[in-house]
């Protein structure tokens, strides 16, 4: 009989309480870590050749970020606290600039030029663009050719677009002919002030809605039929399934088209510098072509790089604004 086997099960010696047993790995939350081996010599180079090799791959990049992206914003908050001109002695002048341009009536007339290119763009733009995107899911034939067709105005090179469209809306131009066949005369579109904002919108709209046309026209063709047709079989109507579900289907889509669309509006330049000069008179200065003419025909680098932190901070606005409303009207659970 082995020793100790006649004694009670709590008397009896055991591995655990034996000083000579090998602990046990303890396991759970209170784990402990085996302790770390030191790396072979062979292992730390091909550490070092790993991280040579990525920094090798990443640096070109980080270089070019902050030489041609960080540097600059930094470099322009410098100059917006500056009278700085192109040629000359400059200056400190602290928060000057941004007090001449708040005080400013041209500044603020700029402001509200903007916003009213905002305002007016943005909602023609996503209305033309949902309302051709669902037009085209209802067709069973021709949807890619007419996407490509809808799509051509944005890849068109901007002064091509500019120079059809001073031709629509020149004196004598197609709307004015137009207008003549019932004898009577289109008004100067580009050369009221009245019209001119209004020409501008129309011609933006026609040139940048194939873009977000694109991005509905995915979304839609993203949801699936079978949601579709069973809400027909339950008698709802196209309006009915456009509201309960094409739309909450494609709100991710109309969240990201809105964000971006709110962002280059804010930064449009082409379109006024081209077709109307911002003219006439201010009427259709934008901000930036307003930061464009501070610093390459005023020459006031300070004055430009104010406006520019300015607009940055009513992008920024805009976006925060955005993605806390999305909360309630995104649905990503669909």
């Amino acid at each position: 009989m082995p020793v100790g086997s006649h004694l009670p099960m709590r008397d009896r010696p055991s591995a655990r309480h034996t000083p000579d047993a090998p602990a046990r790995k303890r396991t759970g939350s209170g784990a402990v870590p085996p302790p770390r081996r030191p790396m072979s010599p062979g292992a730390r180079r091909r550490a070092r050749g790993e991280f040579a090799a990525a920094g090798m791959f990443v640096g070109p990049g980080l270089i070019g970020l902050t030489l041609f992206t960080l540097f600059p914003i930094a470099m322009s908050l410098f100059i917006s606290f500056y009278d700085w001109p192109g040629f000359g002695e400059r200056s400190p002048v602290g928060p000057d600039n941004y007090i001449a341009l708040a005080t400013s009536l041209r500044f603020q007339q700029v402001i509200l030029n903007t916003l009213l290119f905002t305002a007016l763009y943005v909602p023609l733009n996503l209305v033309v663009s949902l309302g051709l995107a669902v037009w085209i899911a209802t067709m069973r034939r021709g949807r890619q050719t007419l996407r490509v067709i809808f799509f051509i105005p944005v890849i068109t090179p901007i002064v091509a677009n500019v120079l059809v469209w001073r031709m629509i809306y020149q004196p004598d131009g197609a709307i004015d002919g137009l207008f003549q066949v019932f004898g009577a005369t289109a008004p100067n579109f580009l050369g009221d002030e009245n019209w001119a904002m209004a020409a501008l919108v129309a011609m933006s709209v026609w040139q940048g809605f194939g873009y977000n046309m694109l991005v509905f026209s995915a979304a839609i063709d993203n949801i699936p039929r079978s949601l579709t047709e069973a809400a027909s079989l339950d008698g709802a109507g196209a309006w009915a399934r456009f509201r309960h579900i094409t739309l909450p289907m494609i709100s991710p889509a109309m969240f990201f088209a809105s964000t971006m669309t709110l962002i280059t509006t804010f930064q449009v330049f082409a379109q006024p510098y081209l077709l109307t000069g911002g003219g006439p008179g201010l009427a259709t200065e934008t901000l930036v072509l307003f930061i464009y003419r501070q610093g390459f025909s005023a020459y006031a680098l300070g004055a430009a790089a104010a406006a520019g932190w300015i607009l940055f901070l009513l992008i920024f606005i805009v976006t925060a604004v955005q993605f806390a409303a999305q909360r309630k009207w995104v649905n990503y659970d669909v």
